[in-house]
């Protein structure tokens, strides 16, 4: 008797989803030894002080026990610090990532519509997938902006159970008109997210509204005012949603150490917000100056970053790898959408990092 054996190979594409198998994880570049302009991150670090006040608050926790499941001070914080209606409920997770499989997980069934503007943040689509919700894109005018006959009538033909709306959107930077926001809610079947990462680089906000609307919650994380790296985001609204989709949430996903540093850095709050302005400053230096290329076209942009055309004489790929090759790492968002043909997103630097950007894209380009 002959005994066929498997491979591990086998195994895996017998048992593995074909869906998953087809598609790819999510792209995250290696910057390592390269000024780290592709993700939208903070580029000042805490100042000392702080860092030594949160150590002495990690030093005292008990790694043996599972984190407190009484997270009355951290919402008290977060509600505090973020202008979250008194009577809105806040749910929180390992960055809004996972909260927005939290909210796919909670609302969708297999077959079920998630439905979102296009391009705009990539994991709406990813989460969607995993989860066996059907995934809608309605793709955004030219100028980046809501197509509303497009955005209705996809409502109204796939009866959406959950919406996303990006606000600023990402990679666009682009924000949208309140009357068609409003009148996407007014159309909406289900839930609307409204997501709202880049919220402190703008006045734009519909956090006020959670506890007035009846469908919407907003969404945030603290990644893009200098925590990145403690992957921390919350979700606000209605009691009643937050309990709903707080069954479906993963048992002690918040880990003590993001607790503690949240709770010490929050508390500072003020030292992010310096940091954060320093960012819209030399975001309005690099706007002023990248303006000056004329093989260049700027897109508004109301957050920490700036999206870039490069015009048909250049190839922004071969922008990309030179900028990469010379030190920078920014966004290639070329093949990513039809929209973005020939496109670029770069994340604000510090004023150093900023000029030595530019002085590379000036060698390129001029």
């Amino acid at each position: 008797m002959t005994v066929k054996i498997k491979k591990s190979c086998d195994f895996i594409f017998h048992t593995i989803r074909q869906d998953i198998q087809k598609t790819t994880s999510y792209p995250i570049s290696d910057a390592s030894g390269l000024i780290k302009l592709d993700a939208m991150e903070s580029p000042y670090e805490l100042p000392n002080e702080l860092r030594e006040k949160i150590s002495k608050r990690i030093s005292l926790l008990s790694f043996n026990r599972y984190p407190s499941t009484n997270k009355k001070e951290l919402i008290q914080t977060i509600k505090n610090a973020f202008d979250i209606p008194l009577e809105a409920d806040v749910l929180f997770g390992n960055g809004s990532d996972e909260l927005i499989q939290l909210i796919i997980q909670s609302c969708c069934s297999p077959g079920d519509v998630v439905l979102s503007p296009s391009p705009s943040f990539v994991y709406f689509e990813m989460a969607s997938k995993f989860n066996h919700a059907k995934f809608i894109d309605v793709p955004l005018n030219n100028n980046f902006q809501l197509n509303m006959m497009e955005m209705l009538s996809a409502i109204e033909k796939h009866k959406p159970k959950v919406i996303f709306l990006a606000m600023p959107n990402n990679p666009t930077g682009s924000l949208w008109n309140n009357d068609e926001v409003q009148k996407i809610i007014d159309n909406a079947p289900g839930l609307v997210v409204i997501d709202e990462a880049y919220q402190a680089f703008t006045d734009y906000t519909w956090m006020q509204m959670v506890t007035k609307l009846p469908n919407i919650l907003v969404l945030r994380t603290v990644s893009k005012i200098g925590l990145a790296g403690l992957r921390f985001g919350y979700l606000s609204g209605n009691h009643d949603w937050i309990n709903q989709i707080n069954k479906v949430r993963p048992p002690y996903n918040i880990n003590i150490l993001t607790e503690q540093a949240i709770l010490e850095i929050i508390s500072n709050k003020n030292i992010l917000d310096k940091q954060t302005k320093q960012i819209l400053k030399n975001k309005d230096f690099l706007t002023s100056e990248l303006g000056k290329f004329s093989a260049l076209t700027l897109f508004p942009s109301h957050a920490n970053f700036i999206l870039i055309k490069i015009c048909n004489e250049f190839d922004a790929t071969d922008i990309y790898e030179k900028l990469k090759k010379g030190g920078v790492l920014i966004k290639n968002l070329s093949n990513s959408h039809n929209l973005l043909k020939n496109c670029l997103r770069i994340s604000i630097g510090t004023f150093e990092e900023n000029l030595i950007l530019l002085n590379i894209l000036k060698n390129l380009i001029n």
